[in-house]
């Protein structure tokens, strides 16, 4: 239907740092787009500016003598049609060459709209971000191959707010698909027009294990190894904070004298009690078989938060963190032991020693050391947070302190719960790593009455993908890889891209 574009240089201008070429189509017939029929004889000429690659440095523009032509078919509507090229070539009412168009569509693949724009004007194309983002939303998504393995997971439009959902095919290693939400409808009428599908990796949520089951009964789910391991974490960190009483009291810091603590300090401890106060509040109302749903009516605290405190999930009274003064406490040391026990000027002395913190900070450690020379430093011991508790128990002896020893031996003698809880959770994960099967049941009878049992519950209902996930080499890595791609995309693009302009980016780009 298309003829072969072969055009004749007419004329050749320069024109302040543009080149202008006259160019006129050789052919003496064109086909009608109506109906197909060749026709010869010329209605009219018109000229057709298209912008082209540049040339040494300097815009190309293309004047075309166009050609429009009389149809002589009977049964034709049209009477009167454009000449038309091979699109691969110039196609309808465009503005831009084929060749310069495809450059644009990769810009803006590759950069999106402002980024693309700035790059595009130094490479002589002038063209803007609004044209830049047209251009890959006009061309959208390639077609995909139907997949027969792919990997389901969420990713954030808004973190704690609004999710998407990312399909992606682990054997051909590509995003194919993106969800407007995360809803098990939503994937599951996806899943239903690719009945093909035999292998689904995801991760541990059960909206996704329910459209599958739905949609594709007989496919194979595999649940993500890397879950596994963070879930097996999260079990065990949940467990130190069920045990932060026993804990307390195992290190020998069960009472708090407010008198002995800093402004920033008291304000934690004030926050502690009154969450102490609704925790108790809670769990009373939940003793006299009051459901959750009217322990919420009643206290007007959210449902999230009353299951959490009727799970044990308790808070830690102060927030431990590591403090930017960890790498000059040798020379506050040295300095206090001098006599310079003035705050403020301590702070003069180590900012000249290269130290980029806040006053407040040193004048909270020389506030701090003050009443421990005054009280003795039994009094004002602290208990690290759940958090950190956790971390030192599950790292190796060699690379802790000697303090943090210590710590460790106290807990695992007072509190030996934590002890079995960590060693059902390395068993596990040593599982997963080792891939052995055979593990699996004896483990689930071993850990179901320990404290980690809802994390084993949780693995009993998923208990067929998880021995996929043991088993099968598929798992979602590489969708997980295939998200923090998208992410990038989506930060380009201030988080405003909508969802056929992050398809259109992020699986054209494929």
């Amino acid at each position: 239907m298309f003829d072969v574009a072969v055009m004749a240089i007419k004329d050749i201008t320069d024109d302040d740092g543009m080149v202008r070429l006259t160019i006129s189509p050789v052919t003496a017939m064109s086909a009608c787009p109506g109906c197909g029929t060749r026709s010869g004889r010329i209605h009219s000429r018109y000229h057709r500016r298209l912008a082209d690659l540049p040339t040494s440095g300097r815009l190309v523009e293309l004047v075309l003598l166009a050609r429009r032509f009389f149809c002589y078919a009977v049964l034709c509507r049209r009477r009167v049609f454009t000449e038309r090229f091979d699109p691969n070539v110039l196609a309808p009412w465009a503005r831009r060459t084929a060749r310069l168009d495809q450059v644009v569509h990769h810009l803006g693949l590759a950069l999106g709209g402002r980024p693309a724009a700035a790059l595009a004007r130094r490479l002589m194309l002038p063209v803007s971000n609004d044209t830049l983002l047209r251009v890959v939303r006009r061309r959208g998504s390639p077609r995909i191959v139907p997949p027969t393995v792919i990997g389901v997971d969420d990713w954030a439009w808004r973190r704690n707010h609004r999710y998407g959902t990312l399909i992606c095919d682990l054997e051909r290693r590509r995003t194919i698909a993106l969800l407007p939400d995360r809803e098990p409808a939503t994937t599951q009428a996806w899943l239903e027009q690719q009945p093909q599908v035999s292998i689904v990796a995801r991760d541990r949520a059960s909206g996704y294990a329910l459209a599958v089951s739905k949609a594709l009964p007989t496919a194979t789910q595999v649940a993500d190894r890397w879950h596994l391991m963070e879930n097996a974490s999260r079990a065990f960190l949940d467990a130190v904070r069920k045990s932060m009483r026993q804990i307390r009291t195992a290190v020998g810091a069960t009472s708090i004298d407010p008198a002995l603590l800093t402004a920033a300090e008291r304000l934690q401890y004030e926050g502690y009690l009154r969450r102490e106060d609704t925790n108790n509040a809670v769990q009373r109302l939940a003793k006299e078989g009051i459901p959750i749903k009217e322990i919420v009516r009643r206290t007007g605290h959210s449902r999230g938060l009353v299951r959490k405190i009727l799970r044990g999930q308790g808070t830690d009274i102060f927030r431990t963190r590591e403090s930017s003064l960890e790498l000059h406490l040798l020379w506050l040391d040295q300095q206090w032991q001098a006599g310079h026990r003035n705050g403020t000027e301590l702070w003069r002395r180590l900012s000249k020693e290269g130290f980029q913190g806040s006053l407040r900070v040193v004048t909270e450690w020389a506030t701090r050391r003050r009443r421990a020379d005054q009280m003795g430093v039994e009094a004002l011991k602290r208990t690290p947070s759940a958090r950190i508790i956790a971390r030192l128990m599950t790292l190796g002896r060699d690379a802790l302190t000697k303090a943090e020893t210590v710590l460790v031996a106290a807990i695992e003698k007072g509190v030996p719960t934590i002890v079995e809880a960590r060693t059902i959770i390395a068993d596990f994960q040593g599982m997963i790593r080792r891939r052995s099967l055979a593990d699996l049941a004896p483990w689930l009878e071993r850990a179901s009455p320990s404290m980690v049992a809802s994390f084993v519950n949780g693995i009993v209902r998923d208990r067929a993908a998880v021995e996929e996930a043991i088993t099968s080499p598929w798992s979602n890595g590489q969708t997980e890889g295939q998200i923090t791609k998208l992410k990038l995309v989506k930060r380009q693009m201030y988080g405003r891209g909508k969802l056929d302009l992050l398809q259109a980016r992020v699986i054209g780009a494929g």
